[in-house]
């Protein structure tokens, strides 16, 4: 029995809630559990029925809450795309309790602490889950970093290559070198979109409607040169590093490396580039176009055992949605289309399907999420003194992906049609329900999560 207070001489439970299941996630593995919480916060992890008035969830899997660390909320300037009332639900029904913010696509970006401030305005009183923000890192703005931290984000974000929105500019090796040393300052990791511009192919005025020339314009190639530079500024600099939404298993060997030496480097994919695979994309189905690109199913088994082998980090969905329009379905032109891909509803449901090692999951997906963004201390396991968030998921469920389920602004997602296994019927934010079986009682309750 673990408690907040061991010494306490309150009467057990007294003021407290419990809820119990025969398949709790905790951090030492799956067991017969109840978890203890009172003001949003657990309490303690007791016995599997030692507390007669728990609320008992049978053989569904209790989680924590998922932490998604890249997710384009765009909000405010460009909410048709999406916004935080409708990403906030559709994180609650993927089971996701905290959301960190990328600070592009939205107008201004957040890369000043005004601009910060006015996401915060937008976000307030209208989020079904917590959240909380990047700031980014581009091009002339390396004195608005100690304000952006001192604001309060949470790390930065910066693209080596354009960005797709003129309002985020992309940063060259020489913005790298004014901005690591005041990141480094600050104790905030840099979150880097790793392609490099050498070997990329100009899309403008070409006419791909087969995958395989979109493909074949961001090569495997633009990532490796990419990370070797990183590898090299952060052995450098000591600043820690993260990487997002790794498409390519050839860097994976050189980022072993970095990680043997010590370098404070992380590393993240996406469902995507784990569920799917080059070959099944057919030609003008640019709802798959994301930037890095979707690779080979050889590329996508290298990356699952990078994941197992503990060379990436993590999984987040860089949920980047946009107006169906922009994805040009009456052309299928990958050159014109807009890249990003919409997963927050499914995404644990869909690394289910691929892997059923809900241990491995939770970690991927909750745990070292919320290491990254420095919020380990509230959110990310079911550990006494964190957050009361809990997902229960029922592993043995299986569903077919209608637009009806998904709850983001706009139902464009190549995981339409697909069938998975697994599926989250309830979410708790600080032990208060959020989501269940496809409704979102009460009001809306999230905040800013703040350490």
């Amino acid at each position: 029995m673990t408690r907040l207070d061991p010494n306490a001489t309150i009467p057990r439970f007294t003021l407290q809630k419990a809820i119990q299941s025969k398949r709790v996630v905790t951090p030492e593995g799956i067991r017969p559990a109840a978890l203890v919480f009172e003001d949003g916060i657990i309490t303690s992890v007791e016995a599997h029925s030692s507390i007669p008035s728990a609320l008992d969830f049978g053989n569904a899997c209790i989680l924590p809450g998922l932490v998604d660390t890249h997710v384009h909320i765009n909000e405010p300037g460009r909410t048709d795309w999406e916004g935080f009332r409708t990403a906030t639900r559709a994180a609650a029904a993927g089971g996701y309790t905290c959301l960190v913010d990328m600070p592009l696509n939205s107008i201004p970006s957040t890369t000043t602490a005004a601009a910060l401030e006015q996401k915060r305005q937008a976000a307030k009183g209208i989020c079904a889950v917590d959240y909380a923000f990047w700031g980014g890192c581009v091009h002339g703005n390396s004195g608005d970093l100690a304000n952006l931290a001192e604001a309060g984000v949470r790390g930065f974000k910066s693209f080596m290559v354009p960005s797709g929105v003129d309002e985020f500019e992309w940063v060259n090796e020489a913005d790298l070198r004014l901005a690591l040393p005041v990141i480094a300052s600050t104790g905030l990791p840099l979150l880097v979109h790793a392609e490099s511009p050498n070997g990329l192919l100009d899309s403008a005025g070409q006419t791909w409607t087969r995958y395989s020339d979109y493909l074949a314009s961001r090569p495997d190639s633009s990532e490796l040169e990419a990370i070797q530079l990183l590898i090299n500024l952060c052995r450098e600099y000591r600043t820690p590093v993260h990487i997002v939404h790794l498409a390519s298993s050839e860097p994976v060997s050189l980022l072993a490396s970095a990680r043997a030496e010590g370098l404070p480097i992380t590393v993240e994919t996406c469902p995507h580039y784990l569920f799917f695979a080059e070959e099944e994309i057919p030609d003008g189905a640019t709802q798959f176009k994301c930037a890095p690109p979707i690779r080979a199913s050889k590329t996508r088994d290298a990356l699952w055992n990078a994941l197992n082998t503990g060379v990436l980090d993590l999984i987040a969905t860089d949920h980047s949605p946009c107006p169906p329009a922009l994805k040009r379905p009456e052309t299928g032109n990958f050159a014109q289309a807009w890249g990003g891909i919409a997963s927050l509803s499914l995404a644990f449901s869909a690394m289910h399907s691929k892997h059923p090692d809900i241990n491995h999951l939770v970690r991927w997906m909750s745990t070292k999420p919320a290491a990254l963004a420095g919020i380990q201390s509230r959110k990310g396991s079911l550990t006494p003194g964190l957050d009361a968030d809990f997902v229960i998921f029922n592993p043995d469920a299986e569903f077919t992906v209608t637009p009806d389920i998904l709850h983001f602004r706009h139902p464009v997602t190549p995981y339409l049609g697909q069938q998975l296994k697994g599926r989250v019927e309830q979410t708790f934010l600080r032990g208060e329900c959020v989501y269940s079986h496809g409704e979102f009682p009460g009001t809306p309750s999230g905040r800013e999560c703040k350490v």
